[in-house]
């Protein structure tokens, strides 16, 4: 396998794949990533899932065409219901989907995580989602990292089991984020920041309602607290 096929975004992600993992895959696109671990020979074992079926059939040609059929399970399943009990995963991926999405398929399917030991997600947009999520169900977030790609800006939350409190700005814009500062990290929340103030501005120009002084008052937290990050 061309390793140069596989994206930096799905480079990264599978950079905090242990080694020697069980690795599922949740919503897998081709299995290009569970792919790349075996052909890079991080990890021994997967199993790529996908809940309807033509990205099914697509990641089982795939498995098939790089030879990997043993090493690569392929099954067609809704989010974590991929996973069974003999697999033996103790690592999933969830990558490419929206923060709402893959916290959504974390609490649905919470009962296949008794065996896993580490969670990495890559959402699109709207991270806290997860970050909420880890919060409410025992996980604590171990690691962060941000990239932009074909100008997109992307974030990578790596959770494992434990007990863990973050605040408002911590689970708005990563623990670990927050302590780095990066370049794209920086650039993120800049332009987060004049969106917010664009709408502000919006709305003043509206008929003050409930709902209108409600969503003002959130967007001026919102610019306060990530203003202060930015600053300092």
């Amino acid at each position: 396998m061309n390793s140069e096929r596989l994206s930096n975004r799905l480079k990264a992600v599978a950079s905090f794949v242990e080694e020697g993992a069980v690795v599922a895959d949740i919503g897998s696109d081709h299995a290009y990533l569970p792919c790349f671990l075996i052909h890079t020979k991080k990890v021994e074992k997967a199993v790529a899932g996908e809940v309807a079926k033509g990205p099914y059939e697509s990641a089982l040609k795939n498995v098939r065409r790089e030879g990997f059929s043993k090493e690569i399970t392929v099954r067609m399943a809704d989010g974590l219901f991929a996973i069974e009990k003999n697999d033996a995963v103790d690592t999933v991926t969830i990558a490419g989907m929206g923060g709402p999405l893959i916290a959504t398929i974390l609490e649905s399917g919470k009962d296949r995580l008794s065996q896993v030991k580490r969670i990495i997600t890559q959402p699109n947009i709207y991270s806290r989602a997860i970050r909420e999520w880890a919060v409410s169900n025992e996980w604590e977030i171990v690691n962060e990292q941000i990239l932009k790609e074909d100008g997109k800006i992307y974030e990578i939350i790596v959770m494992e089991k434990g007990l863990a409190a973050y605040g408002e700005l911590e689970l708005m814009a990563g623990p670990f984020l927050l302590a780095s500062k990066t370049e794209v990290f920086i650039e993120k929340w800049e332009s987060e920041l004049l969106e917010w103030n664009r709408v502000l501005d919006a709305l003043k120009k509206t008929n003050e309602t409930d709902a209108i002084k409600t969503k003002k008052a959130q967007l001026v937290r919102h610019i306060d607290l990530v203003g202060k990050v930015l600053t300092t």
